[in-house]
């Protein structure tokens, strides 16, 4: 195998198979990265066995010829030294060439590195995905998804099922929900090619951080092939392999209420503030709470009370009040969480009293909805 290729594209395509590496693992030949060089071009895959990300640098894009391939091959090199030696090549132009076997040399300006690679055949294969469930989001909106719900999968590995992000495709549209039992995030879309047969996968939200990193931000579409135990995301250029989690998603319809008691518009932007600032005085080992209280003034009174430091009373106007008075707490985290995905709109929260969960959803918009589960202080 010898190639040349440019060591800036080198880089993008090692950085993008890296967020699969795991020193962790217990195949050690997934500490390396697996590079395949043809004619077309170059494929890295790096991989933990959860995910596995392959990415595809063409020989030629746009008419600029990336890569000269001398002879084509493949070797598998340490991620982590093969990494750190491509960041810190002296120029452009790097030269990589397998000799006796699987001596690798790498050769840029005046500086030539030799690494004792692995056989490529030791590799592991890459899962067979067969395109049975296959459709298109774009990718900026796929990012949203992503940015909307997986924050709010469970960090706690009791229960592994809520560790990921419910994907339910039903009636022409897709659902994506996200609960670690305290809070609940759901993101409603309508894909333009919905498979006719309807799925429900659960995607670890470890999975959807990463993929998150790689898409691109913009509307490039990217196509989910969904099969048996793993779920494909493809681009352009990557391929991006995920397992699944396996087991039931609980019913969370059922936990969205439907009447409300008391009614509150207001500002997205100025309640996070108010709720970061009153935060400040939260006692940590009362999980950061923060009380909200309002009457048929439009006035919402936020505060937070610490015996040791002291308390902060912050009056913020609502746009619209209407219903029963309200007294609340609930975790500022969790409030902070909440308006983030929703973006600085202006929000609407629906009571449905004070130790029952209440909902936050962009005014207009029923596609993002965040649901929270208050405290007891009152």
């Amino acid at each position: 195998m010898k190639f040349e290729i440019m060591r800036d594209r080198l880089l993008d395509g090692i950085n993008d198979v890296m967020k699969a590496i795991s020193q962790k693992v217990a195949i050690p030949i997934l500490t390396g990265i697996k590079i395949e060089v043809n004619e077309k071009g170059l494929t890295m895959t790096g991989s933990d066995s959860d995910i596995t990300i392959c990415t595809f640098i063409p020989a030629e894009d746009n008419g600029e010829q990336i890569i000269k391939v001398a002879e084509k091959g493949n070797i598998v090199l340490q991620a982590k030294v093969f990494s750190e030696i491509a960041r810190k090549l002296p120029t452009n132009e790097v030269t990589i060439e397998v000799v006796n076997g699987l001596q690798t040399h790498i050769q840029s300006g005046k500086s030539e590195f030799h690494l004792i690679g692995s056989d490529a055949e030791d590799y592991p294969v890459l899962p067979d995905v067969k395109d049975d469930y296959l459709f298109s989001l774009p990718s900026d909106l796929m990012k949203s998804i992503i940015r909307e719900t997986v924050f709010a999968v469970s960090q706690q590995e009791t229960r592994p099922i809520l560790t990921g992000v419910h994907w339910e495709a039903k009636d022409g549209g897709l659902s994506c929900v996200a609960t670690d039992s305290h809070r609940l995030a759901r993101r409603l879309t309508v894909p333009e090619d919905m498979p006719d047969m309807p799925f429900s996968i659960v995607i670890p939200g470890k999975s959807l951080q990463e993929l998150n990193k790689i898409l691109p931000d913009n509307s490039e579409s990217v196509d989910i092939v969904i099969a048996d135990q793993q779920v494909l995301f493809k681009t352009r250029n990557v391929l991006f392999y995920s397992r699944l989690l396996e087991g039931n998603y609980p019913d969370t319809s059922r936990l969205i209420p439907s009447e409300y008691k008391t009614s509150i518009v207001v500002n997205g932007k100025h309640l996070l503030q108010a709720i970061d600032r009153a935060s400040l005085l939260a006692r940590e080992e009362r999980n950061n709470i923060v009380r909200f209280s309002a009457d048929d003034s439009n006035v919402i009174e936020i505060s937070s009370n610490s015996p040791e430091v002291g308390k902060v009373e912050e009056l913020l106007e609502a746009t619209d009040l209407s219903g029963e008075d309200l007294k609340i707490s609930f975790s500022a985290k969790y409030m902070m969480d909440a308006l983030k995905a929703i973006d600085g709109q202006d929000v609407s929260i629906h009571f449905t009293g004070a130790m029952r969960p209440f909902i936050l959803q962009a005014v207009g918009d029923d596609t993002i909805l965040q649901l929270i589960l208050p405290v007891r202080t009152y």
